[in-house]
């Protein structure tokens, strides 16, 4: 079980803060970007695509990365 806690647009996008999703042990970003396109539609995944996530300590891009207990799910912000 993996929770996944979404911010700004995405969670706007997803109509949630959070949910927990049933992914197996070993799952990826990768993974964790398909169920998603799957459950909210493929439009999802453009912008799944330019977010950071944020695992532990680490904040990555990397789509192989595997996932941790929590995964929050960031776009990129506006910032001054």
């Amino acid at each position: 079980m993996v929770e996944v806690r979404y911010f700004a647009a995405v969670a706007d996008a997803v109509g949630k803060d959070t949910e927990t999703l049933d992914l197996p042990p070993g799952a990826t970003i990768a993974d964790l970007r398909s169920r998603l396109t799957e459950t909210y539609g493929p439009g999802l995944d453009k912008m799944l695509a330019v977010c950071a996530y944020l695992m532990g300590d680490e904040l990555t891009r990397d789509s192989t990365a595997t996932l941790t207990p929590r995964v929050d799910v960031m776009p990129p912000f506006a910032g001054g």
